[in-house]
């Protein structure tokens, strides 16, 4: 897959022209991404961001790190940070940042060591894909907890993003579960391969975890419908 998102990234800390960063699923229209907010400080981040920042402890893997973001309040915290990362340029720029130990690799290809937390934000659940999919991940994940070890992350509920019936229900597709997406970024005049990401209401989500071994907590609320939980591993 063209590594857009970090040539963007790239771009924009060299201090390059840069263009818009696009995105699209097959329900919204083409969005602008702002690049500067993928460098954004602490004091720029949601509630729910900052939140699952203060509950972290211990040995951290923050999953999809990006710019670095994350991590880089969290060094500044003391904590063992380890960063992960899909794309070779996010990891570069994360790197650059001063992230100090940044790793591409997919999440469900990391088999050690253990953590404390699991950070994964920004919709984490995206990283999932599909629903069917959601137990492999949830499954996986746990291996790499040490014993009372937790997963921090955030979902949205997309009902709002559909049309509403006179009774109060949403009109839904019929073949697939209303939170799977098929995203494309757009940079330069090149466009990405589509890939699946993964809105999961608390209710399906709450569900499938509990059904992994997880004790469930939906810590904050935010403000368009997303939500911050912590997935607990009992020892």
């Amino acid at each position: 897959m063209k590594d857009l998102l970090g040539k963007a990234m790239l771009d924009f800390y060299h201090g390059k022209d840069t263009e818009k960063l696009i995105t699209e699923t097959n329900i919204s229209d083409a969005d602008e991404l702002p690049l500067p907010y993928l460098f954004r400080s602490y004091s720029e981040m949601p509630l729910i961001e900052q939140k699952a920042l203060e509950l972290c402890k211990g040995h951290v893997l923050d999953v999809g790190c990006g710019a670095g973001s994350h991590s880089l309040y969290l060094q500044k915290k003391n904590h063992d940070v380890t960063a992960i990362d899909i794309s070779e340029g996010a990891c570069e720029v994360a790197r650059l940042r001063g992230v100090q130990n940044v790793i591409k690799t997919s999440i469900l290809a990391l088999k050690e060591p253990k953590f404390d937390t699991i950070l994964i934000l920004m919709n984490g659940t995206g990283i999932f894909g599909t629903l069917s999919e959601t137990a492999t991940y949830l499954k996986h994940l746990r291996s790499l907890l040490k014993p009372n070890g937790q997963i921090l992350i955030d979902s949205s509920d997309l009902q709002y993003m559909y049309d509403t019936s006179k009774e109060g229900g949403i009109w839904v597709p019929q073949d697939r579960y209303y939170g799977e997406l098929e995203f494309t970024l757009s940079y330069k005049g090149e466009t990405s391969e589509s890939f699946p990401w993964l809105y999961l209401d608390e209710r399906i989500f709450e569900t499938a975890a509990i059904a992994s071994g997880f004790i469930f907590e939906v810590i904050v609320q935010g403000e368009n419908f997303d939500y911050l939980t912590k997935l607990s591993a009992p020892a």
